[in-house]
Parts: structure tokens; sequence; C-alpha cells
């Protein structure tokens, strides 16, 4: 297996890129990382000589506020769009990136190609939850498509269902549309005319509406929704962790002897909660719908969320789920 890495992406880049590289390279030697960037400036956090890390060198990158459409098919020299191309071509099987997500989602559906059948690729993420039989539940679309038909919803759910059985391993994966009430008739024109596709969708489990208060609840293994709605989400539960935990840590700070101490006691279970907010440990998000996996992680990275994507890159490349999500969309056009 071998993943494209852009390894100039991302706000430390490519320090933390590489950092995380290494860490990936050395506990999965059968993968080749490839990483796209400035040989010098790779070479210069690559501390160790592993014979799994190659260096394509390229001076040129698409910066975080690059136009990303522009980007992509003007930068043909840029990190991102060397391995993309990469991937097309069949020299890499993955490509990764920490770099402009608008670019990124271009690249994968401009470069690397969406599946046949596959109307629009969504960005879909794995999250936490508070139930212990169902720890990580599927969320798509974050994102990728802001406006969205009942049809893409519709094929978002069978995209979802089929990662949570070949990659998560989950028997029989329940599907949920995200929807302001959990009544049948509830929600838009578009959200209404999806529950109709989605309840004759023979390819899914689909067991209705759920509200976004319970998401953490962890109410299905794939939940959907419309780019626009689940990026919003997306950004107020980053948002509302870090709130919790920053309101926390001024609460004990300014309460005196008496409540540092208890901070103090409770130092240990604090930092079990932040690190359960911490949705790196799942990996990044990808972009799914499209010919191979193209992966993305937030740009404020860190090497320990790189590996966790290059990790959960492996896996869905072992699971063959893009191979069986092929074959489906194919013989259903």
């Amino acid at each position: 297996m071998r993943i494209a890495i852009d390894a100039m992406g991302g706000d430390e880049a490519p320090k933390v890129v590489v950092e995380g590289v290494l860490i990936a390279a050395e506990a999965f030697p059968d993968t080749t990382m490839v990483m796209y960037g400035d040989e010098k400036q790779i070479k210069q956090y690559l501390t160790k000589e592993l014979s799994n890390i190659e260096i394509v060198h390229t001076d040129e990158k698409i910066e975080s506020d690059d136009n990303p459409v522009r980007a992509v098919r003007r930068k043909k020299e840029a990190s991102m769009v060397l391995a993309a191309h990469s991937v097309k071509n069949g020299e890499n099987d993955a490509l990764f990136s920490a770099g402009n997500t608008g670019a990124l989602l271009a690249a994968g559906t401009l470069i690397v190609g969406r599946i046949r059948g596959v109307d629009r690729p969504a960005l879909m993420a794995t999250m936490m939850t508070t139930n212990p039989e169902r720890e990580k539940m599927l969320v798509l679309d974050l994102g990728a498509n802001a406006d969205t038909k009942p049809e893409n919803l519709n094929q978002y759910a069978t995209l979802g269902s089929y990662y949570a059985e070949y990659v998560h391993q989950i028997k029989n994966p329940t599907t949920a549309l995200l929807n302001n009430g959990t009544e049948d008739n509830k929600g838009n024109q578009v959200t209404k005319e999806a529950f109709n596709l989605l309840k004759e969708n023979e390819s899914i489990d689909f067991i209705g509406n759920r509200e976004a208060r319970d998401m953490f609840a962890g109410v299905a293994d794939v939940l959907v929704m419309d780019g626009f709605t689940g990026n919003a989400v997306l950004k107020t539960m980053e948002g509302t962790a870090l709130t919790i935990v920053q309101m926390l840590a001024d609460s004990i700070k300014n309460s005196g002897p008496k409540g540092k101490l208890g901070g103090l006691l409770l130092k240990d279970n604090l930092k079990d909660i932040k690190d359960s907010m911490d949705f790196s440990k799942f990996g990044g998000a990808i972009l799914f719908g499209v010919q191979s996996p193209v992966m993305k992680t937030h740009g404020a990275t860190n090497a320990e969320a790189v590996y966790h994507t290059l990790k959960q890159t492996r896996d869905i490349l072992k699971s063959k789920v893009i191979a069986d999500v092929v074959e489906h969309f194919e013989s259903t056009r």
C-alpha cells in the first residue's frame, strides 16, 4: 500500500506532517508514505531514515487562502496536486492532506474522480458518542456540498453504511436522518423527500429521523445530513467542547484555595473528558464517493492526528470498501 501525502498542507507544515508520518511509517512497515513538498524543509524534520518513506520534491504549494478550484487548476506543480495525480495514475493508493479543504475536495473530485453513479461525494468523519454499545458514529456530509438534493442524502446513507460495515466491521449498521424532529413528517421539502427515499433504500437499515441534541447519544451507526448543516454542526461541537473546557479551567482558577485543591484532585478526570472530545483518535475525514480514499485532517493538526489519519487510511485500503462501493453504484446505474 502506498499513501500520497501533501507534506506542505496545514498550519505547521511540514513539521507536524513529517512527525506524524514518521510515527506511521514505523508502525506500518508494509505501507509506503510518499511525501510531496519541499525536500529541504521535509528533511529538516525527518529524524530517521526509513525504507518506506519517499520524498517527491516540488517548490509549489496551495495556500490556505487560495481559491480552491483555481489553485488546483493553475498550480499544477503544487504538492497537493501532484499527490492527487499520483493517485489518479495508480502510482499511489490514497491521498492525504491537512491543507486547504476546498482545494482538497476539488482535487479529489476533479483529479482523482467521482465513482460512476455517485452524484456528489460527501465529506465523512467519525465522532465519539456516550453510548457504551456504540462508541463511534459516522457523520456525513460535513461540508463538501452546501446545496443538497434528496437523492444525494439517499446516496450518502448508502456510502456511510458501506463504510460502517467494511471499515468499522458493524453488521447491519443503522442509518438515521438528521432533522428538526423525530416524527416522519418533520423537516423541509428536501428532508421530507429524502425520508421517503431512505425508507425505500434496500441497501441500508433506516431507523428514521433523529435530532441534533441526541447526536452524542449514538443515535445510529450512520447519521446523514446536508453539507451546510453538517459543517455548522461540526463547528458548533468543536466550539462547545473548547468552551466547556475553558469555562471549567477558569472556574477552578478563580474559586480560591478550596476550588483549586478540588481541581487538582479532579485533574485526571478532566483530562479524560477532554481526551474523549478529541476526534483525532478516530482519524480524519474522508471524501467518500471518489475512486480512491482522499483523507483530510484539520489544518491546526498535530503529529498524533496525522498518525491516526494515516492509520485510518491504511484500514480503508485494507477493507477494500472502495471497490465494493464502485460495484454497488455501477450495478444500479
